[in-house]
């Protein structure tokens, strides 16, 4: 009883959520762009999709809630307790590209990125070379965010200062991007945004949080968040880096 009601609850406030959505959504529909709904049939569409969405998303949050965050937060405790780092180390770098490799929007831009790159010549206009393409751009993405989450590991357990090493890394995309050829700088920022997922987000959130709850001296507001800043971040140097290289090797 007490799980029905928190999804019940969770579901009121999915519904809340998505309520200006919605709003924004008719109000252009039928005040700006003036045009109605075709049909009845069109209007149950819509409704039946709304409830589904809100169903969806509502399950989606309850499942975070009760699976992913307490998984996370029990690996990064018994790593601290074990003191294993390198497993750690392991572990922060399998999390981030396992999650990144096969995630829906980054093969769907790999995929775009290489029709892209195809049509204006930069790539052989085959099917083979595009496939091969945006296979190296998501793994090049994949590593990159493996690599980030491990650097973020790391700055938990040294208690590094976030906001340098944040500014440290876009001073080196600037400087990347006045090197990277023109025609990957887009879709190397890009990249930074789609890595965000729907899971990698929370599994490495409670990764962080749960190893600076662990560790002695650590404080889990100030040390436990800024994982997914670096997961932003590392994907446009390293998408950078492979356009540079690339284009020298071409």
């Amino acid at each position: 009883m007490d799980l029905l009601t928190a999804l019940l609850q969770q579901t009121r406030d999915s519904l809340r959520d998505l309520t200006p959505v919605v709003l924004v959504i008719a109000f252009f529909q039928l005040v700006v762009i003036g045009q109605p709904l075709p049909d009845s049939m069109a209007l149950l569409d819509l409704v039946t999709g709304l409830l589904l969405v809100v169903l969806g998303l509502s399950l989606f949050i309850k499942g975070l809630q009760l699976g992913l965050f307490p998984v996370g937060e029990n690996l990064a405790h018994e790593f601290a307790r074990k003191g294993s780092a390198a497993w750690l180390m392991l572990f922060a770098f399998s999390l981030g590209f396992g999650t990144t490799v096969a995630e829906p929007a980054l093969i769907a831009i790999a995929g775009k990125a290489a029709s892209v790159m195809a049509d204006a010549g930069q790539i052989a206009d085959l099917d083979s070379a595009r496939a091969n393409f945006a296979w190296q751009l998501r793994l090049v993405v994949a590593v990159s965010v493996g690599s980030a989450v491990m650097l973020g590991v790391l700055r938990i357990l040294k208690g590094w200062p976030l906001h340098l090493m944040i500014i440290a890394g876009y001073l080196i995309v600037l400087l990347l991007t006045l090197q990277a050829p023109d025609a990957i700088v887009g879709i190397a920022y890009d990249a930074g945004g789609v890595t965000t997922s729907t899971i990698t987000v929370p599994l490495v959130t409670a990764l962080g949080v749960g190893l600076a709850t662990a560790i002695q001296g650590r404080n889990p507001m100030l040390d436990g968040f800024g994982l997914i800043a670096f997961a932003s971040v590392m994907p446009i140097i390293f998408v950078l880096l492979f356009g540079i290289v690339g284009g020298r090797a071409g």
